[in-house]
């Protein structure tokens, strides 16, 4: 049986909450992920900083992984390839994440990051899957 997957992780991920990364879907091999663009996330040249929409990416690539897991299972991003094509000043951001490839011990995810529909960021995730604490 597949685990839950909190929408509004609060307590669930220190990380997430202070990020600000949010969750409205999740399930079934998919995930929206959202983030609000504040003063903090922004660079020196007043855009969003690459290494935050990494991180809402790489989030939202490991929301839609967690959907497909069973009890037990936990994941660690191996690696993620990441392409920048818009900076972003201010808005809100949004990153629609699937599972393209799951086998019992490896995974590999797609993110699409956009803002009002235009494409701003793209990313590809290779993830391990384990069972156990570590």
């Amino acid at each position: 049986m597949p685990v839950q997957f909190p929408l509004k992780p609060k307590g669930f991920s220190p990380f997430l909450e202070m990020v600000g990364v949010t969750f409205t879907k999740v399930g079934d091999g998919q995930s929206r992920a959202v983030l609000k663009v504040t003063e903090k996330l922004l660079n020196s040249t007043r855009i969003v900083h690459g290494g935050a929409t990494f991180t809402l990416a790489d989030c939202g690539m490991g929301g839609a992984l967690f959907s497909c897991l069973e009890e037990g299972e936990r994941v660690r991003t191996v690696e993620t390839k990441i392409a920048y094509f818009k900076g972003v000043k201010s808005g809100t951001l949004t990153c629609d994440s699937r599972v393209i490839h799951r086998s019992r011990s490896i995974a590999v995810l797609e993110s699409e990051i956009k803002q009002r529909g235009q494409l701003v960021a793209k990313a590809l995730g290779t993830f391990s899957i384990f069972k156990g604490k570590e």
